[in-house]
């Protein structure tokens, strides 16, 4: 019996080894994701304030369809400070897409502006 017991210990102590490995894993890429949103996020935020200095330009003070945008981020920033040592990382990837798409978006239209106010 007691044979046996060396061998148990070692196996289990290498399925711990393995299970905090992989805890370890996870937290890594949770870590990272995390990272990724906040950089896009800040991206965003950058791109949004450059739209709202060229807007502001040509139409003055009275528009602000940057408002509502800047809202929005402040809300994703929010969810993320609440929920993102919970989130899953499908849900962290989406929302790191979510900011992309409207940072692209964003990009777009400062360049329909550009092109508008005959910079290209």
């Amino acid at each position: 019996m007691s044979g046996l017991i060396l061998p148990v210990v070692a196996l289990l102590a290498g399925a711990g080894l393995l299970l905090v490995l992989h805890l370890l894993g996870r937290y890594r890429l949770r870590q990272h994701a995390i990272g990724q949103v906040l950089d896009a996020a800040d991206a965003l935020e950058a791109r949004l304030r450059t739209a709202r200095g060229e807007i502001e330009a040509i139409a003055g003070d009275q528009v602000n369809p940057v408002r509502a945008a800047m809202q929005d981020l402040l809300q994703q920033r929010l969810w993320l400070q609440d929920n993102a040592q919970r989130a899953s990382l499908p849900q962290l990837a989406n929302v790191h897409q979510t900011l992309d798409r409207a940072r692209a978006q964003l990009d777009q239209q400062l360049q329909r502006i550009a092109q508008a106010r005959g910079e290209e």
